[in-house]
């Protein structure tokens, strides 16, 4: 049974160019796991691809839960990889639902729905 469905999209340019200015919000969105796997992107545009999905997929699961950004952390949440590539999330507190995760980006955007399943 569906529990929750959540959309969110980020524009690029504005994660760019935050962080030109600093990897504040690196440090805020992303978990260590996540903070390694951004460090190691080849170029800045790939950086902030990577950091604008992450933003993305955790917003869009906090909007399935119903709670948003606030009630849960970014530092709750964790967006993973599997051996083809495809995204995995997890929430602390969360294990009871099985959430499925897509994120997309286009030139401009990075875009992430999530849907939540009871187990």
């Amino acid at each position: 049974m569906i529990k929750g469905i959540g959309i969110d999209i980020v524009e690029l340019h504005r994660i760019a160019h935050s962080l030109e200015k600093s990897e504040r919000l690196a440090d805020r969105v992303l978990t260590p796991k996540e903070k390694e796997l951004f460090e190691r992107m080849p170029t800045d545009q790939r950086r902030s691809e990577f950091l604008a999905g992450r933003f993305a997929a955790k917003e869009a699961f906090a909007k399935a839960t119903g709670t948003g950004i606030g009630i849960l952390s970014f530092q709750d949440i964790e967006v993973t990889t599997d051996k083809t590539g495809a995204p995995n999330i997890r929430a602390n507190g969360y294990e009871s639902l099985r959430p499925f995760l897509s994120i997309t980006h286009s030139r401009e955007y990075a875009v992430a729905q999530v849907v939540l399943e009871s187990k």
